[in-house]
């Protein structure tokens, strides 16, 4: 049975569109716990918002703002202890020569559910489910993610695909980050846990420079650090295809592990290429019919191997180690990858 993707989220290289974050977990003995609603005297600075777990009830009420205006000229709104933290960055980057300055943070969930209703009415519903993160599920919904642009040589770098060319600069960005309290949220290769790809520019408040050093310090997850585990490393095998480069394939591999984090409490042990032999006519045409007669030009099938804790809405038992899960992609000619089915036969 093959079971086609409720919703896909849109992943360039960096599985980023309008986005939000990763897994279900629960808080360690060692952390403050998140309430399911903000906290009476303001917000609850270790909240986990993601795929997977929603914007604490009362939060938007609590929250403080702080405006102001980038560099761009665009008019930013931060948290306010955030904002107060980042300032501090800010100035001891400037130090270092580093410049950088507010892209986007919060975002309420009104301007969310109308950037989907807007990309419904105009492309469709289908369209709009993947591209646009779910209302009520963004990060920057908290006010505390910050996504950060830099200034090179007095030139304003904003654009993702030029920001991704300077990883020297976000080096120093980021080991400065756990001093001030911030955390980098999406980690590179920690798509199946967060849900986004890497984001160098994309950083989280926590209030509490103890615990972003201890993240940081251990190289996980907020995921991981809110579940109090690691979750186990993956092995990948591209195998030798005569269609795809790795670097292809390993685009078509963040598209699944970013789906994969919707997966509650799975872990993911093993991914490969299926082989050349699966783009065929007959797959093309099934995957089209499937995502209203897209116009795809190829096909790629990923295997992955993982333990579900939990039943599967009826694909698995719990406690299952589950083999061979298929994960069916395409893509239109000159564009990335479309996560279009998943499932078994």
């Amino acid at each position: 049975m093959k079971r086609l993707l409720a919703i896909v989220t849109v992943c360039t290289a960096l599985c980023v569109a309008l986005a939000g974050c990763g897994v279900a977990a629960t808080s360690p003995s060692s952390s403050p716990s998140s309430s399911s609603t903000a906290q009476a005297q303001g917000i609850d600075y270790l909240a986990l918002v993601n795929k997977l777990n929603p914007l604490p009830q009362g939060w938007e009420e609590a929250l403080q703002i702080t405006e102001v205006k980038n560099s761009l000229g665009s008019d930013v709104k931060v948290e306010k202890k955030a904002y107060e933290a980042y300032q501090k960055l800010k100035e001891d980057l400037e130090k270092e020569g580093v410049k950088v300055d507010l892209d986007s943070a919060y975002r309420s969930v009104a301007e969310q559910q109308k950037i989907m209703d807007d990309f419904t009415k105009e492309k469709g519903a289908d369209y709009a489910k993947k591209t646009v993160a779910t209302p009520g599920y963004s990060e920057h919904h908290t006010g505390l993610a910050l996504d950060l642009y830099l200034n090179i040589d007095g030139k304003d770098v904003y654009e993702n695909d030029e920001m991704i060319r300077h990883p020297e600069v976000w080096e120093k960005i980021h080991a400065k980050l756990a001093d001030y309290g911030f955390i980098l949220r999406y980690l590179e290769g920690a798509e199946h846990i967060t849900g986004y790809g890497y984001e160098p520019w994309h950083i989280r408040y926590l209030d509490d420079p103890a615990i972003a050093k201890e993240i940081k310090d251990k190289g996980i997850t907020f995921e991981e650090y809110k579940a109090g585990k690691t979750y186990p490393t993956v092995s990948y095998d591209y195998g030798q295809s005569n269609l795809y480069t790795t670097e292809e394939l390993e685009q078509a591999a963040i598209q699944v592990k970013c789906e994969f984090a919707t997966f509650a409490g799975c872990e993911l042990h093993n991914l490969r290429y299926a082989g050349d032999e699966y783009n065929t006519k007959e797959n093309l045409d099934w995957l089209k019919g499937l995502d209203n007669n897209a116009n795809y030009v190829q096909v790629a099938k990923i295997l992955t191997d993982f333990h579900s804790p939990v039943e599967g809405g009826g694909a698995w038992e719990a406690d299952k180690e589950m083999k061979d899960y298929e994960w069916w992609l395409a893509r239109e000619e000159g564009k990335g990858w479309q996560l279009v089915s998943f499932g078994y036969n």
